[in-house]
């Protein structure tokens, strides 16, 4: 992955994510671990037909490609797990991000 997208990615960002084995998943990045490391990983949550989707993504991994969607200004949290007992609307606001 590019250096350039792989700094991007951040909690509170909106990802698309390409699957080489087919499908996109789109959702927020909850959380980011293990900073540039070999193991480093990210977090992506989606509510899919009315239920919550959460994916873990290796950052360095060839086989997924990553387009930044939409990208909050500031948020106050590296993780941002309380946005599971939210809903949509609500961790918008409380995030930052415009609909």
């Amino acid at each position: 992955m590019d250096k350039e997208i792989s700094v991007k990615i951040k909690s509170g960002a909106t990802v698309r994510v390409h699957e080489k084995e087919g499908g996109n998943f789109q959702g927020v990045v909850i959380a980011r671990k293990h900073g540039q490391e070999i193991g480093a990983t990210f977090t992506v949550r989606a509510v899919l037909a009315g239920v919550g989707v959460e994916k873990v993504y290796p950052i360095h991994s060839p086989n997924i490609k990553v387009d930044i969607v939409n990208s909050p200004k500031k948020v106050h949290r590296s993780k941002l797990y309380f946005v599971r007992d939210l809903s949509k609307k609500q961790s918008r606001q409380k995030i930052g991000v415009a609909a």
